[in-house]
């Protein structure tokens, strides 16, 4: 994927039929991490503890369902994705690019937690049974550094 141009609209990119592919098969795991993962805080503590996170859980479940309703529209959009010669030219206003870098990120985030928390020094073992996890992981990354190049935002010497 690769920044075409942007325009009052918003951002243009250029994507192969495979990526396209890729993204869409990636977007389909959102959500992914875990609610459970969200904590108001890291100890126990206070009387109404459990059912402040109970709510803190059913709101992050509402916003979640929300999001992906959102998400199965916008990506079904008669224009959202242009057929060219080469692939597609997909389109997405600067809210989108905002709001699709936080879906991406949440499926990155939630594979990385799949696998274990690897940190960078240490690769998952690949198995039949996490191999998407890797593979979203690595998507994720790749959509999200080309939506962030698009935003003017360079990348860090560590992130890959």
């Amino acid at each position: 994927m690769k920044l075409k141009r942007t325009n009052k609209r918003g951002y243009v990119f250029e994507l192969a039929k495979r990526e396209k592919r890729l993204l869409l098969d990636t977007l389909k795991l959102y959500p992914l991490v875990p609610a459970a993962h969200h904590r108001l805080t890291k100890s126990s503590a206070g009387e109404n503890h459990d059912e402040d996170q109970r709510l803190l859980e059913e709101s992050l479940a509402e916003q979640r369902r929300e999001n992906r309703r959102q998400l199965e529209s916008m990506l079904a959009e008669p224009e959202r994705f242009r057929e060219t010669e080469s692939g597609f030219q997909f389109t997405l206003s600067s809210a989108q690019v905002e709001w699709l870098l936080q879906v991406l990120n949440d499926v990155r985030v939630g594979s990385w937690l799949a696998l274990g928390e690897p940190d960078e020094h240490t690769e998952p073992e690949v198995t039949p049974k996490n191999v998407r996890y890797v593979l979203a992981l690595e998507i994720c990354g790749h959509f999200q550094s080309e939506l962030l190049a698009a935003l003017g935002v360079e990348q860090s010497a560590h992130w890959s």
